[in-house]
């Protein structure tokens, strides 16, 4: 497995300007990483010429784009709505092409007030086949995140995977998203699992607690997992002292031998 880190973490840096997300690609390097996510979010321009020179950059500094990623909501009422974020997804696909990332992080969408999970469910499917479709005419991989809403539990999620098995989908597994059993949902969901979003704790339950990562490594590595543990770092505190810490536990233990 290789560490990654998604410009998500710096969110409080780059949203207002305090970091462009070449000095995030350079504060991921400096860190030792093999890799960055590029959230949509955080890009001042999608021109072609601004990607090539952020696909420069990150080559020049050793660094793979491992995805891209967008705040999808399939599961609008409105159909109108759900059609726009398809048509947003696709263009962030034509992107991903562009800067060379294989790979483009997704979420299906919350259970919107007075609608039935089956009907949310039932349109972010429609729309995911629809995008899936899409990117793998292009050579992306789509990956759902475990996000709530439709896609709180492993079960929900696995609704998805048991219709949509092509090659070109799989699951962004987010350690922090389950809250239940998470461990257990960590290896149900493994198997199909692209890329993943490192946190640094979890619901276990009623109580909060900090994810084993030892632990998730075993089941990853029992699943084939050869990926991404992609850091997403949303603690309080300031990513530039709590990022590079976990940066550091997480390299100690991907270098320690396979138990």
């Amino acid at each position: 497995m290789r560490l990654g880190c998604a410009a998500y973490s710096y969110r409080d840096l780059l949203k207002p300007g305090l970091m462009s997300l070449l000095e995030f690609v350079d504060a991921c390097a400096d860190m030792g990483m093999d890799g960055v996510e590029l959230t949509s979010y955080y890009f001042p321009s999608t021109h072609t010429a601004y990607l090539h020179d952020l696909k420069r950059h990150c080559f020049l500094r050793g660094m793979h784009i491992l995805g891209t990623a967008v705040g999808s909501n399939f599961t609008q009422a409105d159909a109108t709505k759900r059609a726009e974020n398809v048509a947003m997804t696709k263009a962030w696909i034509d992107h991903s092409v562009v800067l060379g990332a294989p790979c483009i992080r997704v979420f299906a969408g919350p259970i919107p007030v007075d609608t039935l999970e089956e009907a949310a469910h039932g349109w972010a499917l429609a729309c995911l086949q629809e995008c899936v479709s899409y990117a793998a005419e292009r050579g992306v991989v789509v990956a759902l995140e475990n996000h709530g809403g439709v896609t709180s539990t492993a079960v929900q999620v696995q609704k998805f995977l048991d219709v949509i098995e092509s090659p070109w989908f799989g699951i962004n597994l987010d350690f922090g998203n389950f809250r239940v059993d998470p461990y257990a949902e960590f290896a149900q969901l493994a198997p199909r699992t692209v890329t993943t979003h490192v946190k640094v704790t979890s619901r276990f339950g009623d109580e909060r607690g900090p994810v084993d990562y030892r632990r998730v490594r075993q089941v990853m590595e029992t699943a084939g997992y050869r990926g991404y543990l992609s850091i997403e770092f949303e603690e309080q505190e300031d990513p530039t002292v709590g990022v590079p810490r976990l940066a550091g536990l997480l390299q100690q233990i991907l270098a320690e031998p396979s138990a």
